[in-house]
């Protein structure tokens, strides 16, 4: 699937040249301190490489769901000034997306340095995909780069527009994404086994479906087990069921290659202080609900993960925030840890969990993109891939 995609080394950069770069730095924060730096960590290679050839690096991304207007509690500050402390240099953050002032930051940047924009959701032409605003943002820049593989699952301008304006590239992540999972859909080594878990059979249908044409099992866990069980003729108490999704749940099953729980762990409410119970996955009582899986399903889980020789990850097992509900969760990523195969973690709650566990170095890759990875995992491309591929590549500028 890179086919297509120029990599960093096919631009036509000279040094004192202006590079646009699309980063995904949708980082958590914590009174307004970033707590978990990993989107800006992975994205420093190729931020390293433009700028130790002396590019004059302007970085734009998102941060939050902003209503398409400025607010503070969204601002790029904290990321600007985790970036600062991660390059070794200022990072000015411009205080707009386009506009004078934003050009008045960008236009004082010496070579090999680096300024940040505000949050790209502040305009709203960014999730319209305004072409207006693409262009503004390319405006006086030789190049864009594309390192936001956890947001090119969306047609927006700061994704799709540039690459049909300017000289593009996919940046050093981008690339390894796409290696990764390229490497699920096409040549995965077997035994390959899927972990999947999640709330909703509903968002999980299509990459069930496109996993079972690939896999040889898929393990079903989180809260969308109980619609399975549902469809097998079990009771689940107050658990979250999907009615609409039976009979896909009973076609799924048919296939004889989805497993689901056998026992899981049931509490009145979901506290961390709740008091919890083990019960058949046939036998919940009214007024529980299922917040786990049990330990006879996560030692079965275990085995089938021990076994593989590639496995993909996505969606913990139960509320593996809370104590009496992580158990599950944390016996799979052990597993995944422990397994010498390729192993997977394809972002969101499962990327969470294994860093929160101290195990994301015992796996092969842990993506940054959730919903990315599983659509590029459904439909085999993303809008921002097939721009990059559609836009001018290796040409000209205009």
């Amino acid at each position: 699937m890179t086919t297509g995609l120029a990599r960093l080394e096919d631009l036509p950069l000279e040094r004192g040249q202006r590079v646009l770069v699309r980063v995904d730095f949708n980082v958590p924060l914590r009174d307004g301190v970033v707590t978990d730096d990993l989107r800006i960590t992975t994205a420093l290679p190729t931020l390293e490489w433009l700028l130790e050839r002396g590019a004059r690096v302007v970085g734009c991304g998102h941060l939050g769901r902003p209503k398409g207007a400025p607010d503070p509690k969204y601002s790029m500050a904290p990321v600007a000034a985790r970036l600062t402390e991660l390059l070794g240099f200022d990072v000015p953050l411009a205080p707009a997306v386009t506009g004078p002032e934003v050009q008045a930051v960008v236009g004082e940047l010496a070579d090999g340095r680096m300024a940040l924009l505000e949050n790209l959701r502040f305009e709203p032409g960014e999730t319209k995909n305004d072409p207006a605003l693409a262009r503004a943002l390319v405006a006086g820049c030789d190049a864009y780069v594309n390192e936001a593989f956890g947001a090119s699952h969306r047609s927006h301008a700061s994704i799709v527009g540039p690459p049909g304006l300017v000289p593009s590239a996919g940046g050093r992540l981008l690339h390894r994404e796409v290696d990764v999972l390229s490497r699920l859909l096409d040549g995965a080594a077997h035994p390959f086994v899927a972990v999947l878990g999640g709330a909703k059979v509903s968002d999980k249908l299509g990459v069930i479906d496109a996993l079972l044409a690939r896999c040889d099992t898929i393990l079903v866990g989180g809260a969308m087990a109980f619609t399975f069980l549902v469809a097998q003729g079990h009771r689940i108490g107050d658990s979250l069921v999907e009615p609409d999704m039976l009979d896909e749940c009973r076609r799924l099953l048919d296939t004889g290659r989805v497993r689901v729980p056998t026992d899981v762990v049931v509490a009145r409410e979901m506290a961390d202080d709740a008091e919890s119970e083990v019960v058949a996955a046939g036998a919940m009582p009214d007024g529980w609900k299922g917040l786990d899986v049990g330990p006879d399903t996560a030692d079965a889980f275990a085995a089938e993960v021990a076994a593989a020789a590639t496995v993909l990850w996505n969606g913990p097992m139960g509320v593996f925030e809370l104590a009496p509900f992580a158990a599950g969760t944390r016996r799979v990523a052990e597993a995944v840890a422990d397994c010498p195969g390729f192993t997977v973690i394809g972002g969101g709650d499962s990327a969470a969990a294994i860093r929160e566990f101290g195990l994301a170095d015992r796996v092969d890759h842990v993506s940054t993109g959730g919903g990315a990875s599983l659509e590029f995992i459904e439909q085999g491309d993303l809008p921002g891939l097939a721009a990059l591929r559609a836009g001018m590549g290796r040409g000209e500028r205009t």
